[in-house]
């Protein structure tokens, strides 16, 4: 099934294993996007100097320029949504990658299906209009929020919070599908000095997911990256596509 809004979308993919490239520009294109490959960094740059991608793919560990210093660099001048292949297990390399400016990662080996989908969500976000510092409401899928009274709504249901579990849904919400580091989380809500204390971040979480997720015990809306951090899925509009 191709994947008809982001038809013709551009992607760079950046690895320097020639299977990996060969692999995500065969299935990419198969699903109706434009794909360009780059081997390091240093040509990551270079291609989008002429070329300007609207999602990028990356690899961490490569010759020249790696991951991470790609990321910074693509940060420092643009909102690209960037997606950072890790091998399985390097927490730290993963953490140090979303500090420098990716929204989100997928493992090695990855499955395919898991990585377009991401790449779909890191699309509609880069689609969306930026949240303004003054806007009073958020929408976004099951969730209605209120940041003027405070009052928060899933599927039509008002959920009651305390002051910091809304400062943390809020925080979550601004950035729905992006993997948000533990360290990120701790220093919004509760200031540079906690983001040490990674127990107040544990503790509020499982307090936001009794209060909001399924009574069935399903996780659907705050997702755990191991090691890493969480990531708020909100659902999908009521009016989306099938």
């Amino acid at each position: 099934m191709n994947a008809t809004n982001d038809a013709k979308r551009n992607i760079l993919v950046v690895d320097d294993e020639s299977q990996i490239t060969r692999v995500l520009r065969t299935s990419l294109a198969g699903q109706g996007y434009n794909v360009r490959t780059a081997g390091d960094g240093d040509e990551a740059l270079e291609v989008m100097r002429e070329w300007a991608p609207d999602l990028v793919i990356t690899d961490l560990s490569m010759p020249n320029m790696g991951g991470l210093e790609l990321c910074r660099r693509i940060r420092s001048k643009s909102a690209v949504p960037i997606i950072v292949l890790s091998v399985r297990g390097e927490e730290k390399p993963k953490v140090e990658a979303l500090d420098s400016g990716a929204d989100d990662y997928v493992t090695k080996p990855f499955n395919m299906n898991e990585l377009v989908a991401r790449v779909r969500a890191g699309l509609r976000r880069a689609a969306r209009p930026a949240l303004e510092e003054s806007a009073s409401k958020i929408e976004a899928g099951d969730f209605h929020i209120d940041l003027n009274t405070r009052v928060v709504t899933v599927r039509d249901r008002e959920v009651r919070l305390t002051p910091k579990e809304f400062d943390l849904l809020s925080y979550l919400a601004k950035s729905p599908g992006r993997v948000l580091t533990h360290r990120t989380l701790l220093a919004a809500v509760w200031g540079g000095t906690s983001t040490q204390q990674p127990e107040y971040l544990h503790v509020f979480m499982n307090h936001l997911r009794k209060k909001l997720e399924p009574e069935d015990g399903s996780v659907r809306y705050i997702v755990t990256e191991k090691w890493v951090g969480y990531r708020f899925e909100p659902g999908e509009p009521k009016d989306a596509p099938k």
